[in-house]
């Protein structure tokens, strides 16, 4: 092979060679950035078919329902505690700062953190839902046993009962 050919050859190599390690670099930074939804069960239980359970230290968020007579202030300071539940196991959500104003015992919620023990999340941010009747379509169907339908699809029918 003649040396410019060779020079050429070395140049695309390294180039394709330092995408690919830039490319993985970005890949593994999003990775560790991703917050996974997981239901109270699923915390406790695990998730799919390998009951993979979330672990200490890794970023999350748990939609459900704070538990009544659940939720403890401590007077002095921004903390609460309280407990979330879907159908069955509880777990408990550490959090400081200001509550949403629907944020309420009995009310569905998102709390997004980070697992400081096997049921224990210590959250960043708790979202409360403005509506009583939305709820996550996964934690629709756990709780109520209801399948989420897209209103975009053909056979959708309106209020007076025809197809639209």
């Amino acid at each position: 092979m003649n040396p410019r050919r060779k020079k050429r050859l070395t140049w695309t190599l390294g180039l394709v060679a330092g995408v690919a390690v830039a490319f993985s670099i970005i890949l593994y930074a999003l990775s560790q950035n991703i917050d996974l939804f997981y239901t109270p069960s699923e915390v406790v239980e695990g998730k799919g078919p390998d009951a993979i359970k979330p672990a200490v230290g890794q970023r999350l968020r748990i939609g459900g329902m704070v538990v009544e007579d659940s939720v403890r202030r401590n007077p002095e300071t921004l903390e609460v505690e309280f407990r979330v539940t879907d159908t069955g196991p509880e777990v408990k959500i550490l959090y400081t700062g200001i509550l949403p104003d629907l944020f309420r015992e009995g009310q569905g919620i998102v709390a997004q953190g980070v697992m400081v023990e096997p049921t224990v999340m210590q959250a960043t941010e708790v979202l409360a839902k403005h509506d009583e009747e939305y709820m996550p379509p996964e934690l629709a169907e756990q709780m109520k046993g209801i399948k989420h339908v897209n209103p975009n699809q053909s056979g959708v029918y309106d209020e007076q009962g025809g197809d639209q």
